[in-house]
This record gives C-alpha cells, structure tokens and sequence, in this order.
C-alpha cells in the first residue's frame, strides 16, 4: 500500500506536465533568448505560460514574471519591494504564521535596519484585522500576509486586507504569499488591491523549481539577482523552459472545471475529519481550506506517530514540509494557543485530486491500531 496525504508539501505531475516537459527538454530545447528557431520556439512556450497564469488572475501577461517557485518568489518581493522603497520609509508587517520563505527574509530585512511588525492571528489561525489596521503608517513600504496557511490550512479574508492597507495607507504595498492558495481558490489581484502574488508550481501538480511572481505594473521593486536581465531585468538568468512550460500545463489544468475539483478535495477532507474525529483523544484545528487537515493525536509524539504511519506505506506530515525535519516547535500551532501537549502530536494531511475515501479508510484503520500500541509507552 502505498499513499500519499503530504500534498501540501508537493504533488505528483499531471502526465500532461511530464509529457510537455519531456518534449521540451528532448526536442524544443532552445534558449529563449536566442534569434534562431529553436529560441523563439522555446520563447512560445513562456509567452503561452504567462498568459495562462495571467488569465487565471485576470491580469496582464507582462505583470508576470518567473521564478524558480515560492521561496524565490517571496524572497524577491519582500527584499526587493523593502530595499526599493526605503526612502520612503523602513517599516513593513507581516503575520506571526508566515513560512519560512517569508519570515527569513523579515528577519534578514530587521537586520538592514528595517522595522518589523508582527500582527497575531487569532485562535482560528485568522490575522487581527484590527491590529493590521493600527499597525499601518505612514512609512509602511509592505504588508505581506499569506493567502492559505500551510500547516493548518486557515484561508484569510484577502480582499478585506487589501481593503484596510489601502485606505490606511494607499502606498503601502500589498504582498500575498498564495503557494497553498492558487489552484485550490481563484486569485484576483487587481480586485483584491494586491500589488505581488507568490505560486508555486509543484503544489499544483506542475514541477518542482517552477513558480512565478506577479508583479502589478508601477510597483517599485529592485531585483535580488542580476545578470543578463531577463524576465523585464526582473530575475536574470536563463529562464527554465521545460520547468515553465509544465507550470503553464498545471495551471491550466487545475483551473479546468474547478468547481468540481475543489468540491472533490472539500469531500475527501470533510469524510477523513469526520473518520478520525471519531478515534479517542484526537483534535482537530483544521482551517477551511480544502486540502488541508490538522489533527493532534494526544499521548502520541507526531514524529513517532509519522514514522509508524510510514512503516505502513502512509506518508504524512509533521507541519511545514521545510521544517518538519527539524525539532523546532510550529510557530503557527503555538500562534493559534494550542497547548504543548497538542501542539507536539500534530500531524497534517494534505489531499489531492489523486486520493480516494478508500486510503481514507485505510488510513483510519492504521491509526487506530497503532494508537493503541504507541500511547502504551506513554510516560506518565
């Protein structure tokens, strides 16, 4: 048996991605940036991405631009956003439930002298709108805030925030970290009054290394990599042809007859809260994304409970998929006020379009079995 409930930290490819990918690297292998043929062909294929990825958004094509995938694309928009406008002033706010690929780059942006504000999220993982509004003034250069928590899957109110930065601030740039968010909801920018959009392509079942940033056109922003000054001399370097052209198929095919894919992602997890709710001991602080679930198993160290589930062919997570390998406590389980013994018995579930309710059932069963041998070793 083998399942995979860790979509959260990456997905398997539509065999349509393999297949595009395949092609490109075998036959349509150009670099873009060349005059001939085989440039301008590989050049298609991101001109073809960036108006997918710009339909999705209902923005323009020209507002997109390539990364390597969400780590990247934060990084980019926060440092480069942040030293852009310094001039105009050195405070910027985020969340204290960011991931590591935003709260770094705060941290980095803290030590070049740039004051940061961290707004709290409130028991539901939900940052405090009111807190966000008096934080704001009027050398506030940033506001970054993420679309779909990571771990426990809360969804922000999005628009509101666009709503309350702009009016306190209308300079004030609005970042939106949507790795877990794009392909699972529909993103609209410009209605939503954000000024940068982080994704990623291998939550969405495209390939790892492939992402993009949008960028609303006017927004100052200096780039953190410099060279040949590609993607509008926004992130140089050759772009990664086969990586994108699969981002493009992805993104294409997560948002065909969407409806019903989010409604299929919504059941598998309602029918799997609804099976493990009914095992003792067990909590559940899961938000209202659909693919996301975030369960405590008391009396079981999440580690221990992670690993006898992957002796069984179960794959799961602890958190963060970049920071369940290390024993640092979850910010985001200790930022929603869950005790210590909740909070180091976590494990997340992620679904996909792939998995069905009977490895729900399966999974169920393994957990209560091996339950009841691992909370007999329990220190008391």
């Amino acid at each position: 048996m083998d399942i995979y409930f860790d979509n959260g930290a990456t997905t398997r490819v539509f065999p349509e991605v393999k297949d595009i990918m395949v092609k490109v690297l075998e036959e349509e292998y150009g670099n873009p940036s060349s005059m001939h043929r085989k440039g301008l062909i590989a050049e298609h294929h991101l001109k073809k991405t960036r108006e997918i990825l710009a339909s999705s958004m209902k923005v323009d094509p020209k507002e997109i631009t390539f990364t390597s995938g969400g780590t990247e694309s934060n990084n980019l928009t926060i440092i480069g956003t942040a030293l852009a406008n310094q001039r105009r002033g050195k405070h910027i706010i985020t969340s204290t439930i960011e991931h590591a690929s935003v709260y770094n780059p705060f941290f980095f942006l803290e030590e070049m002298g740039f004051e940061v504000t961290f707004i709290p999220v409130d028991e539901k993982g939900i940052i405090r709108l009111d807190l966000l509004k008096e934080a704001i003034r009027k050398d506030t250069v940033l506001v970054s805030v993420m679309a779909v928590n990571n771990e426990i899957g809360s969804v922000m109110p999005m628009e509101e925030i666009g709503a309350i930065i702009k009016e306190a601030n209308p300079d004030t740039y609005y970042h939106a970290d949507c790795v877990q968010a794009y392909g699972k909801m529909k993103i609209f920018p410009r209605k939503w009054k954000m000024d940068m959009v982080s994704i990623s392509g291998h939550k969405i079942h495209g390939p790892k290394g492939s992402g993009a940033l949008y960028v609303r056109k006017g927004v100052k922003i200096k780039p953190i990599l410099y060279g040949g000054n590609q993607e509008q001399a926004l992130r140089s370097g050759t772009e990664n042809v086969p990586a994108i052209a699969g981002l493009g198929v992805a993104a294409e095919k997560i948002y065909e007859n969407h409806e019903e894919k989010v409604a299929y992602l919504r059941e598998i997890k309602d029918y799997f809260l609804e099976k493990v709710m009914k095992l003792p001991d067990v909590t559940n602080h899961s938000g209202d994304a659909p693919h996301i679930a975030s369960v405590s198993f008391l009396k079981v160290r999440s580690e221990v409970l992670l690993h006898a589930l992957e002796e069984k062919g179960i794959c799961v997570s602890a958190g963060s998929a970049c920071s369940s390998n290390k024993p640092a406590v979850s910010g985001t389980l200790k930022g929603i006020g869950l005790k210590k013994e909740e909070y180091e018995s976590t494990l997340r579930f992620t679904f996909s379009c792939y998995n069905t309710k009977d490895e729900v059932d399966y999974v169920i069963e393994e957990l209560e079995k091996l339950l009841v041998v691992l909370r007999r070793f329990v220190r008391k």
